[in-house]
């Protein structure tokens, strides 16, 4: 059984900082990640590895997320996102 990692997160980011720029820093990961939102009133989950996926979440300051990794490196790759988007 793979292992998982979760965790609960609010966006706090700067205007300088892209999403292409975190999804170039996991690459290298060998876990999935997952970032969950409400968007529109549906609950979304989206690979933070699909760019298209990323477009959809249409991310912003104040915005909630779940933060799903699955793999071997899930924790590393839990902090890389925590700390790319916090």
């Amino acid at each position: 059984m793979e292992k998982e990692c979760t965790k609960e997160i609010i966006v706090n980011i700067t205007e300088d900082q892209t999403i292409t720029d975190l999804s170039k820093s996991i690459q290298p990961l060998n876990s999935e990640i997952f970032l969950k939102k409400m968007v529109r009133g549906m609950i979304v989950e989206v690979n933070l590895k699909s760019f298209l996926g990323l477009i959809t979440l249409q991310l912003k300051n104040g915005d909630k997320l779940s933060v799903r990794a699955v793999g071997d490196d899930c924790e590393v790759a839990i902090d890389e996102v925590v700390n790319y988007l916090t």
